[in-house]
């Protein structure tokens, strides 16, 4: 299929054109149901988050690094400390599948929707499956690793890859990396330089939940009804207690008219 680029707009349930859902937009159904549809049917959206443009950096210099040698046709350091028989993969529209609000799409017929997600990297191993790599970068004083509650999203962010991968007709490891740079603060000055420790991390992933929480969101996009919260959502949270506040006081006080 051709590649389109992301444009923001509403889902209409008597629109028959097909609707983009990101990858992003996915963990947020799962996240918070209500707050997905506030989003994506209604148009009220969580306020933009902070941009964590050293992440962003430190992505933009290892894909740089990372395609040396794939230009070369070479494994990189870190591949080979980690024994890790593969490549960076060689695709025509590698640099596509790596743009924000592009990314790696598939039409998904069934619910009608375009799925889409931006991977950070691609290698490819002696068997020519390929395997999502995801980089991360953080500073903390103690190892990296995936057990925390909250890095489930990032679990599932590297499945939706792998899902979307395979169904352009690509042979997927379920085996996938997470490439981590851990900015350390071991040293006595700054001078005006980060230094990082990395990390490979591999995860084996599972895909299979991708389809049926589609057709959940599609029947949720559907209905005339807001879905109630997921979990503790600190956002539908903040919008319960404040809209309560404010109603409380418009009843003891009204509403001043401006002059």
């Amino acid at each position: 299929m051709a590649f389109t680029p992301y444009k923001k707009k509403l889902y209409n349930p008597e629109d028959s054109e097909a609707f983009k859902i990101s990858r992003s937009k996915i963990d947020l159904f799962i996240e918070c149901p209500r707050c997905f549809y506030l989003d994506r049917r209604l148009g009220v959206s969580r306020p933009d988050s902070f941009p964590f443009n050293l992440n962003s950096a430190v992505d933009h210099l290892l894909k740089k690094e990372f395609d040396i040698h794939r230009s070369a046709g070479t494994a990189h350091p870190l591949m080979m400390s980690y024994k890790i028989d593969a490549v960076p993969f060689v695709h025509k529209d590698l640099d596509v599948w790596r743009e924000n609000f592009v990314g790696v799409q598939f039409k998904d017929k069934k619910n009608n929707f375009i799925v889409f997600g931006a991977v950070d990297d691609v290698w490819v191993d002696k068997k020519d499956n390929l395997i999502v790599v995801d980089y991360k970068s953080t500073s903390k004083d103690t190892e990296v690793n995936l057990d925390a509650d909250w890095q489930i999203a990032y679990k599932r962010q590297m499945e939706v890859y792998q899902w979307l991968l395979e169904k352009n007709g690509h042979k997927v490891s379920n085996t996938g990396y997470f490439v981590y740079a851990n900015a350390t603060k071991a040293r006595d000055s700054f001078e005006a330089r980060l230094e990082f420790d990395m990390k490979v991390i591999s995860y084996t992933g599972d895909h299979s939940w991708v389809d049926d929480t589609l057709v959940k969101i599609k029947k949720c996009l559907d209905s005339s009804d807001i879905p109630n919260e997921g979990g503790e959502c600190k956002y539908c949270d903040y919008r319960t207690k404040a809209g309560n506040a404010f109603k409380k006081h418009v009843t003891e006080h009204g509403v001043k008219k401006k002059k």
